[in-house]
């Protein structure tokens, strides 16, 4: 649920989720790294597709990812708006939904022609909508670009983790 009246075209942080459709492993694999036990992600041709769709969406909508993490089946991001910045259109700031919606598209648009090159069945990706999080003060900040940065390492404590 979205917080109600809020703008979500004005400027601050947002913290967003997205998962994949039924929780499905489809974007990457995480492996104990180095000896000191730092996992390693192993990004699949999806997520990589999911990472290279982050610089499309900061370009097309002139906002700033500032962290993000591509786990096996959901993707982290904190996203920066400035409404106030100078925009290359005559458009007014992006939503946090137009931008999401928009980075899902893409992404599903670029898997979908991997699908018909390999001639597979593309089935669908994404479960229907994110989550979202306001980021209001600097320790709402620091916690939550903690919890990304180490996300990896506790992706076996995760309620979907699977192997």
């Amino acid at each position: 649920m979205r917080l109600e009246s809020y703008d979500y075209s004005s400027s601050g942080y947002y913290f967003i989720t997205i998962c994949t459709s039924n929780h499905k492993n489809t974007l990457a694999k995480i492996r104990r790294g180095d000896p000191c036990g730092r996992p390693n992600i192993y990004l699949s041709e999806l997520g990589k597709i999911c990472e290279n769709t982050v610089a499309t969406i900061k370009t097309m909508y002139n906002i700033s990812v500032l962290n993000y993490v591509i786990m096996p089946n959901h993707i982290h991001l904190i996203i920066s708006i400035d409404s106030n910045c100078e925009r290359t259109t005559a458009r007014v700031a992006p939503t946090i939904g137009l931008i999401i919606g928009s980075y899902k598209s893409i992404i599903s648009h670029f898997w979908l022609a991997k699908c018909k090159e390999y001639n597979i069945h593309m089935g669908q990706i994404w479960q229907r909508g994110y989550h979202d999080h306001i980021i209001r003060n600097n320790s709402d900040y620091r916690r939550i670009w903690q919890y990304i940065d180490e996300n990896p390492l506790k992706w076996t404590e995760d309620c979907y983790y699977t192997d």
